[in-house]
């Protein structure tokens, strides 16, 4: 545990170089990583999200992809499609931009919703099917998707089950005077931190961490936690629809990732708290009511957490 711990510093650290503060933001993403999930990150245009993803990219030594999603992208860019080779008269396989280990879907909410369901498959299954063969993705694979908030202009709202595979959804925000200071003071030279990144984690390391997340403990009054938190959310007056039972079992294991990022075989109600709103947030649907009152999910979400007992002792 404590060599994942001293692997989580260092990445943390390679990503520092670029992104200033956002510990927190940061710890999620890598959370995700150990638990196989895919990230959605939305925020407005220039806050970081794109730097961010591929200072992630870049410190693992993992194959890397950007797909710039624009409306003129077709499913077969993303991916990959079948053409007969002239020369031999056979059928050849073309790969398309998803074929990566680490792949940012950058502004993923700008091109057609008939594209984004080329996503669908790979996202849940790790692989892609085109004209009845399957090829599968190489380990690890996640994708890290950015989008703009739908209220700007040229952007389709992702479908509910587009936005279901995604294992959490997170902002970053803007820096604080501080940070924007040392930002500015980073590119005043007219040099690009982003180069100054290198891989320090491999392909082989980033595997071994993501196995050892199912073997982090939970408590039964944990998992009895969870469900509970998922059984209130369901009767909260201000949810048309509450937490699924899906959204329960990856509150769970991102509970279970954050421990091993903190360096613990086991899980703590503060795991769960934690996660909660990046994991269940875009999982939930507000009422007409609740959305006419200004309400956030993740206003609702605190108010669900609060009705519930936290467990005190552990078995």
């Amino acid at each position: 545990m404590q060599d994942i711990k001293q692997m989580v510093e260092k990445l943390k650290a390679n990503i520092a170089k670029v992104v200033v503060g956002k510990e927190n933001v940061v710890e999620l993403m890598l959370c995700a990583l150990l638990c196989q999930g895919h990230v959605l990150v939305e925020d407005v245009p220039g806050v970081g999200k794109t730097t961010l993803v591929s200072a992630l990219a870049r410190s693992l030594d993992c194959s890397y992809k950007r797909i710039q999603f624009t409306p003129d992208i077709t499913p077969s860019d993303v991916t990959g499609f079948s053409m007969v080779n002239m020369k031999t008269g056979e059928m050849e396989f073309h790969q398309g931009a998803v074929m990566s280990q680490i792949v940012l879907a950058d502004e993923i909410n700008r091109t057609s919703p008939k594209t984004q369901a080329s996503l669908l498959e790979v996202m849940e299954e790790g692989q892609v099917t085109v004209d009845g063969v399957t090829y599968l993705m190489p380990k690890p694979f996640i994708v890290l998707a950015t989008q703009n908030p739908l209220d700007f202009v040229g952007t389709y709202p992702l479908p509910e089950a587009q936005l279901d595979r995604f294992f959490m959804k997170i902002a970053i925000g803007y820096p604080t005077s501080e940070e924007e200071s040392l930002i500015l003071e980073r590119y005043s030279s007219g040099s690009k931190p982003l180069e100054t990144v290198k891989p320090i984690c491999s392909a082989k390391d980033v595997v071994a961490m993501q196995q050892m997340v199912s073997q982090v403990y939970s408590a039964k009054e944990v998992r009895a936690y969870i469900a509970m938190i998922a059984q209130a959310s369901r009767r909260h007056n201000a949810l048309q629809l509450g937490v699924s039972t899906r959204g329960a079992i990856f509150l769970l294991h991102a509970a279970q990732g954050r421990a091993l990022l903190s360096g613990r075989d086991y899980v703590i109600p503060e795991d769960v708290q934690f996660m909660a709103a990046p994991v269940l947030a875009h999982r939930i649907l507000l009422s007409p009511e609740a959305r006419m009152r200004s309400m956030t999910a993740e206003r609702v979400l605190t108010q669900v957490i609060g009705s519930v007992k936290v467990p005190v002792r552990m078995s």
